[in-house]
């Protein structure tokens, strides 16, 4: 009786997970339009970490081409669009110097088209996992996965010119300087 239990358990949690994806997205989607403050140390730690972080990016596309075909080339492509992305963004963004530090607001569309983009991708995934069981050869479907290199490329460089412009710009309009 306890062993059946198990199957149980296991579509309880892909019930919990198909439920908290959506909901996951639609937080993030929230708290990427919101409007904050730019905190000078947390835009400093943010850019500093920015550097391992692609560090190992890359060193995992590198290492993981030798399953998937061109991950370093998905990677770096997906990388370069998101440091024009990240450009793109910082013009878009709504900035407001007050007396109390510089607030920021992202471009709602720019934070929706990333929101989708990896929302897209996750679809993706799982269509390409539903229908790896159809083909004769269940292998076949890895050397396809450069996809995910790309979008998190695009979200790591979005992420590392932002934050680079933010640090620019609230050095720009400190006052002390």
């Amino acid at each position: 009786m306890p062993l059946l239990l198990i199957p149980l358990a296991l579509l309880l949690l892909v019930l919990l997970w198909a439920l908290l994806v959506p909901l996951g997205l639609v937080l993030r989607y929230r708290a990427g339009r919101a409007r904050r403050r730019a905190v000078p140390w947390a835009v400093t730690l943010a850019v500093a970490l920015s550097l391992p972080s692609w560090l190992l990016f890359f060193a995992a596309a590198w290492t993981v081409a030798h399953w998937v075909d061109d991950a370093a080339l998905f990677a770096a492509a997906g990388w370069f669009a998101g440091l024009v992305t990240g450009v793109a963004g910082l013009m878009l963004t709504r900035f407001e110097p007050t007396p109390g530090g510089l607030y920021y607001t992202p471009n709602r569309w720019l934070v929706l088209a990333l929101t989708l983009t990896v929302a897209a991708r996750v679809v993706a995934g799982l269509w390409q996992a539903a229908h790896a069981w159809d083909d004769a050869a269940t292998t076949a479907w890895l050397p396809r996965q450069g996809g995910l290199f790309a979008v998190g490329g695009l979200l790591l460089g979005y992420y590392q010119a932002y934050t680079l412009g933010l640090r620019r710009r609230l050095r720009r309009s400190d006052p002390r300087r």
